[in-house]
């Protein structure tokens, strides 16, 4: 592609014959820069005169006034665009995009087109070959061109890319997805993640392979690489899959897919990003089969499954989830309402994005490039009668505020926090501007979680922990009681591995909790603007464990291991 871009031009059209490297250095650039720039193409595949404007080695003005002086030609600006596409049937909106190329208007038996790079003798044979007529090139900024055919294409591009691609190297690929082994070779990645249990898929191109990395019980794990022949037709039979765009490959594109693997439904959402070596790929893999809304199964004991249930039967207020990005918050609020879903409540979800269908529930994903976004959503939700709303995240002061309001007026909000702790979740709301009388009559609960891996049941064993690993986490022998043998308070258990749990020692996570229910000696420290430390001493005053307490007593039962435990939490 890069090649026939460059070239010279034909003496047919009343060009000079003069290739884009002339015409750059006699604009001025250097030979440093151009060297760069080539380089860049050699590894991207992309035209010279988008690589020199992307990288800010010339600007599209500049490059447009070269080009029209070197080859004497005219320049077309926004203003010598037509109002409406010119009627060219058999070239895609993808195409032009691609090319830089926008057809203004017919003279007679020519065609007058606008080009970013007149240069580009495909292009124009192509616009030839379609209208059959001569081709008149003008030179026109890329940007521009680039918006004009957004403006007049845009409700054809879409079903250009699925139908039809008439560029040569688009078309390429096209084929190679749609070879059985390319579509053997995706498919087969893709099961073999599901039965290593794995949450994410990792593809990510070097200059001679494509790595797999699977991530399975929260840690990356390399897999066996594809070489570098596979690395553009894997990636764009995803993007096929996930009804992506194949012809754009400069910016990052989001899709899903749904596909049946063993007998069972699998839902991936797929995230693209340029790489200086292609576009790396992620997968995550949302198993519904595999979702459990069970509390119990969540990491629930019997103590604060009764306190959380017990939150949520409230008829009103705010019940939040805090933790960091991928700790199973979300996963814990679909467990909230599965719980309180009934015919006789009416449950809607406000969600970025939605990652699992729940019957009997509505569901909405916000879009914020219209404006959809977690404010405006849940005051429009207001307005549908809702029992229960979950809203993915409180993360501004309008979301908030407006949370705030729904639960005095007789809603149960459900919603995560990016906070460490759970009392940190009451300083959080009170620095994005909720009164603090406010806060402390509609906050019900707050629930902190981090994920750690379960040691696999088969090949776990007994070993006496390190006294230095137990001081770090206030594990001391004064606590137990003397009828007990010398060294049982330093009973716990460590991996092994064996071939149920693939050598790992470990097969799956579960969570850690702390739980602050907010009674009312902890709502008359809110009211008093009480910080983080005292809202957790009340808090732990009144019965409440931490983060580190519930997971020593998941370890002590053999659930996890105590390097787990210190990995997801802070020291007291």
């Amino acid at each position: 592609m890069s090649s026939s871009a460059d070239s010279s031009a034909r003496p047919e059209n009343g060009l000079v014959a003069v290739d884009l490297t002339t015409i750059l250095q006699s604009a001025g650039m250097a030979d440093e820069a151009l060297a760069r720039a080539r380089l860049v193409q050699t590894e991207t595949g992309e035209t010279l005169d988008k690589i020199i404007t992307r990288l800010g080695l010339m600007s599209e003005d500049a490059l447009c006034r070269a080009l029209a002086a070197s080859l004497h030609l005219g320049v077309a600006g926004p203003e010598n665009f037509p109002a409406e596409a010119l009627p060219v049937p058999d070239i895609s909106a993808a195409f032009l995009h691609d090319r830089r190329a926008l057809p203004l208007r017919f003279e007679g038996n020519k065609v007058v087109v606008a080009f970013a790079n007149p240069l580009d003798g495909d292009a124009v044979a192509g616009l030839a070959f379609a209208t059959g007529r001569q081709v008149t090139r003008m030179v026109s900024r890329g940007g521009d061109i680039d918006a004009a055919i957004d403006r007049l294409y845009s409700a054809e591009a879409e079903r250009d890319v699925e139908e039809e691609v008439d560029d040569a190297d688009l078309e390429r690929l096209k084929d190679l997805v749609s070879d059985a082994p390319v579509i053997r070779a995706v498919n087969r990645l893709i099961a073999d993640a599901v039965d290593a249990r794995a949450s994410d898929i990792h593809l990510e191109p070097t200059d001679d392979r494509l790595i797999v990395r699977f991530r399975i019980d929260g840690v990356l794990c390399e897999m066996p690489p594809k070489p570098a022949a596979m690395r553009a037709p894997i990636v764009s039979r995803i993007k096929v899959m996930a009804n992506l765009n194949i012809a754009e490959r400069r910016l990052p594109q989001d899709g899903r897919l749904r596909l049946t693997v063993r007998g069972h439904e699998i839902d991936l959402r797929v995230a693209t990003a340029p790489s200086i070596h292609g576009e790396s790929v992620v997968m995550r893999i949302l198993d519904r089969s595999n979702l459990s809304l069970d509390p119990k199964s969540l990491g629930f004991d019997a103590d604060l499954e009764k306190q959380f249930l017990d939150c949520l039967s409230q008829p009103h207020g705010i019940m939040l989830v805090t933790g960091p990005t991928g700790s199973g918050k979300t996963t814990t609020l679909y467990a909230a309402l599965a719980y309180l879903n009934s015919t006789e409540r009416k449950l809607t979800t406000i969600e970025d994005p939605i990652e699992y269908r729940l019957p009997g529930v509505v569901q909405s994903q916000i879009n914020p490039t219209i404006g959809y976004t977690f404010s405006s959503a849940l005051r429009s939700f207001l307005r549908q009668d809702p029992d229960v709303m979950m809203v993915g995240e409180i993360r501004d002061t309008e979301t908030a505020q407006i949370a705030v309001q729904a639960a005095l007026t007789g809603h149960m909000i459900l919603s995560t926090l990016h906070t460490n702790t759970a009392a940190g979740a009451v300083t959080r709301l009170l620095d994005m501007g909720v009164e603090p009388f406010l806060l402390s009559s509609v906050l019900t609960g707050v629930l902190a979680q981090r994920l750690v891996r379960r040691l696999c049941p088969h090949c776990r064993e007994p070993y006496k922990a390190d006294k230095a690993i137990l001081a770090r986490l206030g594990i001391e022998k004064k606590n137990f009681t003397p009828d007990h043998d010398e060294d049982h308070w330093r009973m716990f258990y460590q991996p092994v591995g064996c071939p149920k749990c693939k050598g790992s020692g470990y097969a799956g996570r579960m969570a850690v909790f702390e739980f602050i229910r907010i009674t009312r000696e902890i709502g008359t420290h809110i009211l008093h603007r009480a910080d983080t430390r005292r809202v957790a001493e009340e808090a732990a005053a009144a019965g409440f464990g931490s983060l580190r307490s519930d997971g020593v007593a998941k370890a002590r039962a053999g659930l996890t291991t105590l390097e787990e435990v210190l990995r997801v939490s802070s020291e007291d």
